[in-house]
């Protein structure tokens, strides 16, 4: 049910993003999805990629600083509420969420919240007892 996500630290220049992306694509490797997050100096790129091994050597041999973590990947309803219900299943618990971000998913009128927690398995015991969908990497 985890899913392996990488985060790239990037310089916050002009043009710098385009490195990462563009090694990612001569290997061979699909971004299924991103976040960017920036701060002064250096942006956070958080990716879920075909192949998050190979991306790690990838980038990390072109010279960046690569961290790989496990996020957890819900289907929820694109609609007014969707969120919400997800949340309402974690409101009354002592789990953290410690980053989120979602995209549009091919599969209906669905989309795909990516969490991470601080707690990634009591997270996926609680939303699963809620009757939330969890998605594998490879359905992204």
């Amino acid at each position: 049910m985890k899913i392996t996500q990488l985060s790239i630290f990037v310089e916050n220049k002009p043009g710098r993003l385009a490195a990462p992306c563009r090694a990612l694509a001569e290997a061979g490797i699909n971004i299924r999805a991103l976040s960017l997050a920036d701060t002064q100096r250096y942006g956070i790129l958080r990716m879920i990629v075909s192949d998050p091994g190979t991306a790690q050597k990838v980038l990390e041999q072109a010279g960046f600083m690569v961290k790989a973590t496990e996020v957890v990947a819900v289907e929820v309803p694109d609609r007014p509420g969707g969120l919400a219900q997800i949340l309402a299943a974690l409101e009354n618990t002592s789990i953290n969420i410690e980053f989120m971000y979602a995209f549009p998913f091919g599969r209906g009128e669905n989309a795909v919240l990516i969490f991470r927690f601080d707690n990634p398995d009591a997270a996926i015991k609680q939303l699963q007892a809620a009757g939330v969908s969890m998605i594998m990497r490879k359905e992204l």
